[in-house]
């Protein structure tokens, strides 16, 4: 297996571009395949994907936010405490991948945002302490852990068709998430990729002799090695730098008092939203982060510092969601969603159509890759099939999302995160997660199709 992923590994350092130039060929392919397969206009093309450009504007907002604010969660001082303990009991390479590996997936499970970051950050903490550690590889394994988002609690496509009001509710109904994300195929497939994937990670590892990329300490010493300042340190220091008197106006900005109670304001809305019946929805999760964020941190000033370094980890995100935004408004535009969808609908049965539909959400997902803009586009024909062949509606939902999930580890978009923290390019981590795909695929593929016979 060492050989395969340093044949994809060395073949994605030869002709992968950086994530940038990737959504700048993927417009340029996606504008070709409108004409060569819809016949479609050059002219209506570069006016669809001019539109479409900021329709997700709203959107990548929350998305920027979801990730700058998990990102706080994931260096708080009693995470960073939590993760130094964690990291300190490892001794080996091969234990380190594994530790990653769990970090990244149950972080993502539980939130994908808190999961991108938590993950990117142990597996430096791990490359930094354990010797003979291959940075690129840990790194890869931490970030693959992220397509256990697509079975937890912040997957998009479950939350929303269970959210009264959504676009398809009239052909769909309301699908509660006992019936998606708690469904015991969803559970018991999230346990298999828990207990698998760290295993093929650590198989994954280059053996002890081999070429070992370990992770530059010198460059990181200063990061890895910076002493905890403690509120009380933090306080003396202020006075001594205010003269002997701490000022007024560093009380407040330092002042535990005035973040535990706006935080506990924040999470008493929280309990009440739920307790009556509001939405789990992405705004909901937004703001529970935020002011568990604040709690966490501790004061309102440490908070703005640790949020300004996490803007960092999302700033290609920001910079990339428009240009997406833009390749799906050329696929909408066109037809080229509906024909593929429509493609694979067209040779699917009641009990094959979520397998087919997983299969075509991969496609579709390097063109549209986020969970709610992905259905907007796939969704409307997935159900439109699922209704004309009497499929389970729960199963083809989610057969959408779990595509999404799958692709992930090949699409270089929700990497960026992982790149950022530790400083690697696209092409270094790249093969090792081709390798992942393979069997994630399998996995969720088996998950499809049981899912669809067994109703």
């Amino acid at each position: 297996m060492t050989k395969v992923t340093g044949f994809f590994t060395q073949l994605m350092r030869k002709y992968l571009p950086d994530p940038f130039v990737f959504a700048i060929l993927l417009t340029l392919l996606t504008a070709l395949l409108a004409i060569v397969i819809e016949r479609s206009n050059p002219i209506d093309i570069v006016a669809s994907w001019g539109d479409g450009f900021w329709n997700l504007l709203a959107f990548t907002t929350q998305m920027a936010v979801i990730l700058a604010m998990g990102y706080v969660l994931a260096v708080a001082p009693v995470t960073d405490r939590l993760l130094d303990r964690l990291a300190d009991k490892v001794r080996t390479p091969r234990g380190a991948v594994i530790v990653a590996t769990l970090v990244g997936a149950i972080g993502s499970y539980l939130n994908w945002g808190f999961g991108l970051v938590v993950g990117g950050i142990i597996a430096k903490k791990l490359a930094y302490r354990v010797r003979g550690v291959h940075y690129p590889t840990i790194i890869a394994s931490a970030y693959s852990g992220f397509t256990l988002y697509g079975l937890g609690l912040s997957a998009t496509i479950p939350l929303t068709i269970s959210t009264a009001g959504h676009a398809l509710e009239g052909s769909m109904g309301l699908i509660p998430v006992a019936q998606t994300l708690f469904h015991p195929i969803m559970l018991v497939t999230a346990v298999v990729v828990l207990i698998t994937l760290p295993l093929l990670n650590a198989w994954l590892h280059p053996k002890p002799g081999a070429d070992i990329v370990e992770i530059d300490r010198d460059r990181f010493r200063g990061e890895m090695e910076q002493p905890r300042i403690s509120h009380r340190d933090e306080i003396a220091r202020l006075r001594e730098a205010d003269g002997g008197t701490l000022t007024f106006a560093n009380r407040l900005n330092h002042s535990r008092v005035i973040a535990y109670v706006i935080g506990a304001l924040g999470i008493g809305w929280s309990v009440q939203h739920l307790l009556t019946g509001g939405a789990a929805d992405l705004n909901f999760i937004n703001f529970l982060i935020l002011f568990l964020g604040i709690i966490l941190v501790g004061t309102p000033q440490r908070y703005v510092e640790k949020l300004a370094g996490g803007i960092g980890t999302v700033s290609g995100i920001i910079l990339q969601f428009p240009f997406y935004a833009g390749i799906m408004a050329i696929m909408e535009g066109s037809g080229l969603v509906e024909t593929i969808a429509a493609w694979f609908a067209s040779f699917s049965t009641a009990e094959t159509l979520p397998f087919w539909g997983y299969v075509a959400s991969f496609v579709i997902n390097f063109f549209a890759p986020s969970g709610g803009g992905h259905w907007v586009l796939q969704g409307p024909f997935m159900i439109d099939a699922a209704n004309q062949l009497g499929s389970n509606m729960a199963a083809t939902a989610v057969s959408v999302q779990l595509g999404n999930a799958w692709n992930d580890l090949v699409q270089p978009f929700w990497i960026l995160p992982a790149l950022a923290i530790s400083k690697l390019k696209l092409k270094d981590i790249m093969g090792h997660t081709v390798v992942c795909m393979f069997w994630i695929g399998l996995v969720y593929g088996a998950a499809m199709l049981l899912w669809g016979f067994i109703g």
